[in-house]
């Protein structure tokens, strides 16, 4: 099957800077017909479902039966954008441009910039390689699905040609703009919110791996996921999600879809995607949050672009581990925690599917390296007050030159 190409993301500011595109790949997209969305509306139905770890609301847990979504006039949104004026373009993708909106929080009409709630309204660009089924596949899941670690999905537009989506706005941008964009503006990410972050989006994947019907999400990266203003994690872009197998199967049979660097490799030479094939994608993903390198990247050395091929082996040494960690959180993290996260990082990169763990397991794993973290803290403070009240001139002195 032959494969298309399209950069995934590009900065708004400079679209032609080859540093921010991510090589994406995806079989030709046939466009459906309007009644072919009415049917596909009814492909997920409701089920029990287990969070995957950690204690979640049930109210905000869940898949309903039907999209319960606001359903907008392309003018509307164009209202709410200010006619998409360049000032309110938050970023670029493969769908389209995403822009900044206002709507009223209470009928979700559309509101004065500045006043209202904040929205980002995605625009189908009608050159794009993802088309109207990712726009429905998006509607399908994501208007189905309420879990604190999912974006949400508050409408739509279908207005003759133009395909719109419309979802909360996520003030601190995508896990890929902290990691790997060098703004000056932004502070790198602490190793306590990297692991919060991965956390988060491990609880997102494991929803959706534990819900009745599984949902395999099959585009999991850096670049989808998004943070709010705490930097708790949200999984976006359903476009490419997929249910899971059915009864007495393994695997699913599909087009290969998704971006190199994190996608499987079972799935790569196969097709056969597997609810495990999301493990592998976040294991890539728990390797550029402990590395602070991108997945796969051309402009470093032959043997050094891809991320995955380059640094696994230097995981299983315990000597050179320290050596691939992100110089930007060096001291900030015990070296068990780190050991802990790239033996976990491995386990998620097995070559066979049916050797990863599951993600409730991840989700398991990561809330005992959070725990180390704070132990680690709490001792270290135990000894600071223990110094200050066995050495108090001392610790007034330290206290003095900090001021």
């Amino acid at each position: 099957m032959g494969l298309c190409f399209s950069s995934l993301f590009s900065s708004p500011s400079n679209p032609n800077s080859s540093s921010l595109k991510t090589p994406h790949f995806s079989a030709t997209t046939t466009a459906s017909t309007s009644s072919g969305v009415k049917s596909q509306f009814s492909e997920i139905g409701s089920g029990s479902i287990d969070g995957g770890g950690g204690s979640q609301n049930q109210d905000e847990d869940k898949i309903v039966e039907r999209p319960n979504l606001k359903v907008f006039s392309f003018g509307e949104l164009k209202s709410a954008t200010k006619g998409f004026r360049s000032d309110t373009l938050l970023g670029e993708g493969g769908f389209g441009k995403v822009y900044k909106g206002w709507l009223d929080e209470k009928t979700l009409n559309p509101a004065k910039s500045g006043t209202g709630i904040v929205v980002a309204i995605k625009k189908l660009n009608q050159e794009s390689t993802q088309g109207f089924q990712e726009w429905q596949s998006e509607v399908n899941f994501l208007g189905r699905l309420s879990h604190p670690n999912l974006v949400k999905l508050l409408g739509y537009c279908w207005d003759d040609d133009e395909l719109l989506l419309v979802y909360e706005f996520l003030p601190k941008g995508s896990l890929e703009n902290h990691l790997f964009r060098r703004n000056p503006n932004i502070e790198p990410l602490s190793w306590n919110a990297r692991i919060k972050i991965a956390t988060g989006a491990a609880r997102g994947l494991a929803f959706l791996h534990s819900s009745e019907k599984q949902i395999i999400y099959r585009d999991f990266k850096a670049s989808n996921i998004l943070l709010d203003g705490n930097y708790n994690a949200k999984l976006s872009d359903f476009g490419l999600a997929k249910l899971g197998p059915s009864a007495g199967e393994s695997h699913v049979t599909t087009r290969v879809m998704g971006t190199y660097g994190y996608a499987a490799p079972e799935y790569i030479a196969t097709g056969h995607l597997y609810v495990k094939s999301d493990v592998y994608g976040f294991g890539v993903v728990l390797l550029e949050i402990l590395t602070g390198m991108r997945a796969l990247d051309t402009k470093r050395p032959t043997g050094q672009q891809n991320l995955v091929e380059w640094v696994k082996p230097n995981l299983y040494n315990k000597k050179k581990l320290k050596t691939i960690m992100d110089a930007r959180i060096e001291s900030q993290y015990s070296f068990k925690a780190a050991l802990q996260a790239a033996q976990l990082t491995l386990k998620c990169l097995e070559h066979d599917p049916r050797n990863r763990p599951s993600m409730k397991e991840v989700v398991e794993s990561l809330e005992g390296i959070e725990a180390i973290q704070d132990k680690s803290k709490e001792s270290k403070n135990r000894k600071m007050r223990s110094a200050a009240i066995q050495h108090p001139q001392q610790h007034g002195r330290a206290r003095q030159r900090v001021t």
